[in-house]
């Protein structure tokens, strides 16, 4: 039995020293592995990152706002023509031509900046979602950038119809004279 009791202990031994050296086999990094580690490092530093493409969303949506809630450079170029349509109208001028021509294309000018916004942002909006298409194979664009591109794209597309209505004369024309 004594005999029996130092075979276990001496197999204990040599189990116990197994894992040890097991640990410190698996503690190790082969040589090969450090230098795939690095290169995928250095590979996600140089892909992009996206941010452009989230820039462009986002200019895109808020590009979409402005043609819906109007601009500083739109209401400047209204004030304008409302100017030039007061200069430019004869005193013995019918009372719709001096409406048109004060008013009229005053409005007619605010819809016109409006639209160009509304295409704008809907350009910006359509191209950022379109990049992924044209961009680096199996890279993929994040949730929100698509998001925020197709609000820009939406709110291109009902300011572009907004703006289309306004300088038609169906949204809000102007009152008739007669």
């Amino acid at each position: 039995m004594a005999t029996n009791a130092v075979d276990e202990t001496e197999a204990t031994q040599a189990t116990t020293d197994e894992k040890a050296v097991d640990t410190t086999k698996s503690d190790e990094v082969p040589e090969t592995e450090v230098p795939a580690a690095a290169e995928a490092a250095q590979t996600k530093e140089e892909s992009p990152s996206g941010v452009g493409q989230g820039a462009a969303a986002v200019v895109s949506a808020a590009l979409g706002v402005v043609s819906l809630t109007g601009s500083w450079i739109g209401t400047v170029a209204s004030a304008r023509q409302n100017l030039v349509g007061q200069l430019e109208t004869a005193q013995n001028a019918g009372v719709a031509q001096q409406i048109q021509a004060v008013y009229g294309d005053a409005w007619q000018t605010t819809a016109l900046w409006g639209g160009l916004f509304a295409l704008i942002a809907l350009v910006v909006g359509v191209v950022t979602l379109a990049r992924p298409a044209f961009g680096t194979p199996g890279r993929i664009q994040a949730p929100w950038i698509k998001s925020v591109a197709w609000a820009g794209v939406a709110l291109g597309v009902i300011g572009l119809f907004l703006a289309v209505l306004k300088y038609t004369g169906v949204l809000l024309g102007l009152p008739s004279a007669s």
